[in-house]
This record gives structure tokens, C-alpha cells and sequence, in this order.
């Protein structure tokens, strides 16, 4: 009996140890937070693009368009701005394009081809803006004219001009619109500052990079 009484004990203190650390583990478990939420990636799986300028371009006479209408190649093709500021298609004719944005043009294209084409695609870009023009002159290596496309603004044409000359004066940039001149520090402007330089470009603007 002393030996039986011996053995009983040393049989059930495992198990009562085992059970109580089974407890306590259940106990931490339910008292621990739950990991926070990993949030789900967007269906694109990059950011959004920015909008494009181009169907913000007022159409104006000389310019050349491309327009694209799916399915339908023989609607398809480059098609100029008379100075008339008219177009011509097929199926639709002619009709003023000079005025309208490329948006507002899009539209007005659908419309008039929704009465022949069952709910047509249209799709139309600037392929020469030859009626807006803005100019670059001085000390930069890339001079002339240069296309203005929706609101460009003097930092985004000096940007395109490949750069300044050794004898440049970057400090002492000008816009000649008619006979008003406008300052333009790129020194500042490039760093944030003096943003209201930053003007938005005219048709018939001239940069002025001096020495």
C-alpha cells in the first residue's frame, strides 16, 4: 500500500502541471490584440495617372488632328483645320472645329456620328498645333518656336529648350507678350519660390533668356 500511495502522486502532479499550462496559454491567446489589417492593394496596383493636357487644347485654325473612330478605318486619319477654322469628314461633313477644346470636339464628333454609326468611339489628338505658338530666344541651346499645348507655363517652356549657355542669365528671364514684359527668375522659381513668375503662356509669347 506505502508503494501504491508513492506512485499516484507522481502520476497525476504531470498531467495538473500540463493542464494549468494549457490554461494559461488559452488565456494569453484571447488577451492578445489582433494584428492589425493589411490593406488590400488597388485593383490598378499603382497610383492613378495624372490627367492629359491634351483635351484641354483650344483647336485653332492650320492645326492638324488625328482622328481615330474604332471599327471604322475609313473614318480614320489626320484631318486639318482649314483657316476657315472648318473640318472635313466623311459621313458628317463639315463643321467648325476652331474654339473647341479636343474634348469638346470628341463630343460634338460622336454626336454627329451616333446618326450613322451605332454608339461610335472617337478618339482625337493634336498631331501639329500649328495656330499656337510660343517662342524661345537667347542664351538657351534650343531656340525658335515651340507648340503651346493646353496651360503650359514658363517653367515647362524652359524646361523643352535644352538647357542654358554658358553666358546665360537664368536670373534675369522675361516674357514679352505685346508690350508687357513679365520677370522671370528660374533660380527662384525651380527652388518654389516666387511661384507667381510662373505665368501661364499666351499664343505668340516670347522667352527672352539674356546674357
Amino acid at each position: 500500500m506505502k508503494s501504491l500511495r508513492g506512485i499516484v502522486p507522481a502520476l497525476i502532479l504531470p498531467a495538473v502541471i500540463m493542464a494549468v499550462a494549457v490554461c494559461a496559454a488559452q488565456t494569453e491567446s484571447k488577451s492578445a490584440p489582433p494584428p492589425a489589417a493589411v490593406p488590400a492593394p488597388s485593383a490598378a496596383g499603382s497610383p492613378a495617372a495624372p490627367e492629359p493636357t491634351a483635351g484641354k487644347y483650344v483647336i485653332g485654325p492650320l492645326d492638324v488632328l488625328e482622328i481615330k473612330v474604332w471599327h471604322n478605318p475609313d473614318l480614320t486619319g489626320f484631318f486639318p483645320v482649314r483657316p476657315d477654322g472648318f473640318i472635313s469628314m466623311p459621313l458628317i461633313g463639315e463643321f467648325k472645329a476652331d474654339g473647341l477644346t479636343v474634348a469638346e470636339l470628341t463630343s460634338l464628333v460622336k454626336e454627329k456620328l451616333s446618326a450613322q454609326i451605332n454608339d461610335p468611339d472617337v478618339n482625337i489628338q493634336p498631331s501639329r498645333t500649328n495656330s499656337k505658338k510660343i517662342f524661345i530666344l537667347g542664351q538657351c541651346n534650343r531656340q525658335g518656336e515651340m507648340p503651346l499645348m493646353g496651360e503650359m507655363k514658363v517653367l515647362d517652356a524652359i524646361s523643352n529648350c535644352g538647357g542654358f549657355k554658358d553666358f546665360a542669365n537664368p536670373k534675369k528671364i522675361y516674357v514679352l507678350r505685346g508690350t508687357q514684359r513679365f520677370p522671370f527668375n528660374y533660380n527662384d522659381v525651380s527652388k518654389g519660390k516666387r511661384m507667381e513668375q510662373n505665368i501661364v503662356l499666351q499664343s505668340g509669347d516670347y522667352i527672352i533668356v539674356p546674357e
